[in-house]
């Protein structure tokens, strides 16, 4: 079996619009699946973001938002 990432479900409805909170849920679903790198990872590239949107989207590119 490889090290292949599988996506954590992540409830983010209902939790506001603000991305550091989003960001902050998110980060404790990866880290509970034991994902702590792509939680650094998905982190640094929020921090990066140029927008909401953009943020909002990496944020789904680590998670099964719902």
């Amino acid at each position: 079996m490889g090290d292949e990432f599988i996506k954590p479900d992540c409830q983010l409805t209902g939790e506001g619009g603000n991305t550091m909170s989003l960001l902050a849920i998110a980060s404790r679903a990866l880290k509970g699946a034991g994902y702590s790198d792509k939680a650094s990872e998905m982190r640094e590239r929020v921090f990066k973001a140029g927008s909401y949107n953009e943020a909002l989207n990496i944020i789904q590119e680590y998670v099964n938002a719902s």
